[in-house]
């Protein structure tokens, strides 16, 4: 399945590649067309760097950030992205700012929570959501949830690859879209054409990479 693999290029910036394998694959709530391989943006460091540089432009100028929630494996991106944000002597509203990056536990049901030590960086405070893809948007639906219960105040999405343009109004920021994948699809099993016509699933996938089947 690897040999099917090829590179696609970030259009905002050159230095930012991820990688595209066609076929027939499932995940955890739809089955999928492509499995899009981000392993290199959040696994080497230079890489991650210029991904957290590319999502910190649609923060810079109104938007107010004290803590980064990241999920999928997008830690190092978002140390960057905190970074990046709280440069002294940028332009952006959180220049000097000391902004927490966490990550947040999932429990027994699949829940997602936060220990009674972390849950004053959320509560009341000004979160941006992290993820590594968003195809139906059920993981942020998931996780918006889960801010809500702690009180904290979303302000805004990012991810590095996502199919879909926005979440309950809120934009999603992302480096990667389905523009860059044409015909890319996600949908439920009972509606996957592939499976109709007994095409076989090549892989389970997740955010933390596939398992071929």
């Amino acid at each position: 399945m690897e040999t099917r693999i090829h590179e696609i290029t970030s259009q905002s910036n050159r230095r930012i590649k991820i990688g595209v394998i066609p076929g027939h694959f499932a995940t955890n709530h739809s089955h999928v067309n492509y499995y899009v391989d981000m392993t290199g943006v959040k696994t080497h460091h230079k890489a991650a760097k210029e991904t957290a540089a590319e999502l910190a432009k649609a923060y810079m100028s109104s938007t107010d950030v004290d803590t980064i929630i990241c999920l999928e494996g997008t830690e190092i991106i978002g140390a960057f992205l905190a970074r990046e944000l709280a440069k002294e002597g940028h332009t952006s509203i959180n220049s000097g700012k000391d902004i927490c990056v966490i990550t947040p536990e999932t429990n027994a049901n699949n829940q997602m929570i936060f220990r009674d030590n972390l849950q004053k960086d959320i509560f009341g405070k000004h979160i941006i959501l992290l993820i590594s893809s968003a195809s139906t948007g059920k993981t942020i639906s998931r996780s918006v949830e889960c801010l809500q219960y702690y009180n904290g105040k979303l302000a805004g999405i990012s991810s590095i690859f996502s199919a879909i343009d926005e979440y309950n109004g809120i934009k999603i920021n992302s480096v990667f879209t389905s523009d860059d994948i044409p015909n890319y699809e996600s949908v439920s099993f009972e509606k996957c054409d592939m499976c109709r016509s007994g095409q076989k699933i090549d892989a389970i996938i997740n955010s933390y990479g596939y398992s071929k089947i």
